[in-house]
């Protein structure tokens, strides 16, 4: 009796699925080890990048100074953040007097720890009065236009005033959209807390880092706020708003390590960290601290940060 042809070829035809999967699982594998090994090698890449730098701030002690000043003002956000935690939200006027809290304690510092030293480091490298004084002057209106410029390219999102910046990046997720913002905010206290450890005296350069940590505090909580308000997880509106200090080291060394290199820079930093935090100040955090009708408090919060600001430079500078 012949035999029927399915008995020949149906354990060939029921081989062939387990054929053909084997090469495919084999292949996946192999891509899933080979994406792990460049996970490894990246990663020991980055170890090995960040010991080198390490390994060079720890012999530069000025800019060593300035990323723990940089450290200690980002230790002050993320404590700021921690109320969060606990309770829901803040009022709006609490929030506006926060904010004019934070102007005034920067716009101290632009005249007290950075203006005011850089026309004397001018005047200390030969420079006249005039001259000093348009040094500084040009150093003030080239970091408003810079930041002006980072505003313009770099996409970012307000809290309120929403999606800025370059339109061909409106894809990114709306919470990288706050990170760019918040960084946008935060480099310019971080590069005046560098460039005025670069100018040599250190108690100036703590009482601007002690400065900049208090009016931290409330920044942190605001940012972490308005994140809740913003329709954020707690556990991420927090964990973002205590990254968003960590802006601040990263610019405290790059402002240190770029003046250190040449004195003659000194002037032209601490005028170019003024005119970066007197951009944040006017663009942002007094329309933002008057939009909602609490401007007597906003402006009361100033005043008080503003002092409290100049008794520290005063005091200990």
């Amino acid at each position: 009796m012949p035999t029927p042809p399915t008995s020949l070829t149906s354990p060939d035809t029921a081989d062939e699925p387990l054929l053909s999967a084997e090469p495919g699982a084999r292949s996946d594998a192999a891509l899933h080890w080979r994406q792990w090994i460049g996970l490894g090698i990246v990663l020991l890449g980055v170890v090995a990048a960040f010991a080198q730098v390490w390994a060079w701030i720890a012999n530069q002690p000025v800019v060593l100074g300035a990323l723990w000043g940089g450290l200690a003002a980002a230790l002050a956000t993320a404590l700021g953040t921690l109320p969060v935690m606990l309770s829901q939200r803040l009022s709006e006027r609490t929030q506006d007097t926060l904010f004019g809290f934070g102007a005034g304690v920067m716009l101290a510092a632009c005249s007290f720890s950075l203006i005011i030293p850089g026309i004397q480091a001018a005047r200390a490298g030969g420079a006249g009065a005039w001259g000093a004084g348009g040094t500084v002057g040009a150093a003030i209106l080239l970091g408003g236009l810079v930041l002006l410029l980072m505003e313009r390219l770099l996409p970012h999102e307000h809290f309120i005033k929403g999606v800025e910046g370059a339109q061909a990046s409106r894809t990114l997720r709306r919470t990288w959209l706050f990170v760019f913002a918040i960084g946008l905010h935060n480099l310019p206290e971080g590069l005046a807390i560098g460039v005025a450890y670069a100018g040599g005296d250190a108690l100036r350069a703590s009482a601007l880092a002690t400065g900049i940590a208090i009016q931290d505090v409330p920044e942190g909580l605001v940012v972490a706020v308005a994140l809740l308000a913003a329709g954020y997880r707690r556990s991420l509106a927090v964990g973002l708003g205590m990254a968003s200090g960590l802006v601040e080291p990263v610019g405290a060394v790059l402002g240190a390590a770029v003046v250190s290199y040449s004195a003659s820079l000194l002037p032209w930093g601490l005028g170019f960290a003024a005119g970066a935090m007197l951009f944040v100040i006017s663009h942002e955090i007094i329309p933002e601290s008057h939009r909602k009708g609490h401007e007597a408090w906003a402006t009361g919060g100033l005043m008080v940060g503003f002092v409290i600001m100049m008794l520290l430079d005063t005091a200990l500078g």
